[in-house]
């Protein structure tokens, strides 16, 4: 199996020059925001945080190809960076804490691109999450202070802790049905959002998770740590990996029944 070591010292690199430039202007009484074509709220943050990771991939890797969410596909070959500079911009501009930079390096294979190294870093919380392929997924300050981590065994639905995002994106798929009887079902639900619920399944604090409409930069480095921590990463349909447009993750044991209450249509 490859070795990704470098590739992921490199991105807690990245990591590390993306904190700094976001919570620089973290709650900045001056904050530029735009409104994008979506609708969605994109920063000046947003657009230095991935200005200034391209440059460090630019210099450092000039063969891989970059995927960000503010300034698209640049490049192409085997090998893809995929950024999402803040991931919960509506969070920063609010001054709310719960904000990430998300930075994930691809590798083309039989399935497609699929996650080989992952870094999730948020600052504002202080903490951080990586992994690499066949690594192990870790949470810490830094590579060499770091706790390996694991999913649940939760093994039933009703002893569950159930995290989401929102209820509208459910409604305008006809799933909202089925996700209101999982809510149900579960011993407990919360509504916390964007990269956090994925690194409390990858660390075993809830147990499943999902999201009904999402881009490959807010899940790919998502998906790398929880497979890692032993968990299972699909979309909605079941298929491993984080390229169908909404996410389902888990503890493993829960996949199952999990998908079974999402993929209810009325």
């Amino acid at each position: 199996m490859p070795d990704y070591h470098d590739d992921l010292r490199l991105a807690h690199v990245l990591a590390d020059a993306a904190d700094a430039a976001t919570m620089n202007r973290f709650k900045a009484l001056d904050l530029k925001v735009e409104t994008k074509p979506d609708m969605t709220p994109v920063s000046e943050a947003d657009k230095a945080a991935e200005e200034l990771i391209r440059g460090h991939l630019h210099r450092a890797r000039p063969r891989d190809a970059i995927l960000g969410e503010e300034y698209g596909i640049e490049g192409t070959g085997p090998r893809r960076w995929v950024v999402d500079p803040i991931d919960g911009t509506k969070n920063y501009v609010r001054g709310v804490p719960v904000w990430a930079t998300l930075i994930s390096l691809m590798e083309a294979g039989e399935e497609g691109f699929q996650p080989v190294v992952g870094v999730v870093s948020a600052p504002a919380l202080n903490r951080r999450w990586w992994a690499a392929k066949g690594a192990g997924a870790f949470s810490g300050r830094s590579l060499t202070s770091a706790t390996r981590l694991h999913v649940s065994k939760v093994e039933r639905i009703t002893d569950a802790s159930f995290a989401y995002a929102s209820l509208s994106g459910w409604e305008e798929q006809g799933r909202l049905d089925g996700f209101m009887e999982l809510t149900r079902a579960c011993w407990r639900t919360r509504g916390y959002g964007d990269f956090w619920p994925y690194m409390m399944v990858a660390e075993g604090s809830v147990d499943i998770c999902a999201e009904p409409e999402l881009s490959l930069w807010d899940m790919a480095a998502n998906a790398i740590i929880v497979q890692e921590a032993g968990g299972k990463f699909t979309s909605l349909d079941g298929v491993s990996g984080p390229g169908g447009g909404n996410a389902a993750a888990s503890n493993g044991l829960l996949h199952h029944e999990l998908l079974g209450y999402l993929n209810q249509r009325y």
